[in-house]
Parts: C-alpha cells; structure tokens; sequence
C-alpha cells in the first residue's frame, strides 16, 4: 500500500502538512472540520501538494523533514512542483 505526505493551503495562507494512505479522504475529513485542530479553524483548505511514498515509516519521515522547512522553503517545493507539472503536460502536447 502506498502512502502520501500532502500540504494543506487553509484559508488564512498557512500550510498545513500531513501524511496518509487516503488524501482524498484525509482533505475532506479536514474539510469538513474535523480533521487535524490546526485546520479546523483555517478553514476552507485545499490540496496544494502531494508525494507518494512506498510505507508509512517512509512517510511519516517525509513529513517530518517537510515540516522543518521554513515557510519559503516550502513554497519553493511547491512552486517546483508546479514547475515539474507545466513541463510534463508541455511533453503531453508533442
């Protein structure tokens, strides 16, 4: 089974970081108020950020480091992300 480490952008413009075996599950749990408490007031919150990892052992360290980073560094991963994601449908068009 695979897991996810995801980030959360909540209504506020923090991040949220997590990790599970289920994302669409896990946000909508966060979504609907009842997921973690940071979230819960930070309301609404949307997926900005996924990465499959092969365990949970593997995931929950992913989400540790993740969470050491600072705001910018963050951003910066997200925005490589993105990046990552532009240039593949880019090839998707040849």
């Amino acid at each position: 089974m695979a897991y996810y480490v995801y980030m959360l952008r909540c209504g506020d413009g923090s991040l949220y970081t997590g990790s599970t075996s289920q994302v669409s599950r896990r946000v909508a749990v966060h979504q609907s108020g009842k997921g973690a408490k940071y979230t819960r007031s930070r309301l609404p919150v949307e997926l900005v950020y996924q990465e499959t990892l092969p365990d949970r052992s593997a995931a929950l360290r992913r989400e540790a480091a993740i969470k050491k980073l600072t705001r910018g560094q963050k951003l910066a991963l997200l925005a490589e992300k993105e990046s990552m994601q532009v240039e593949m449908r880019g090839k998707d068009r040849r």
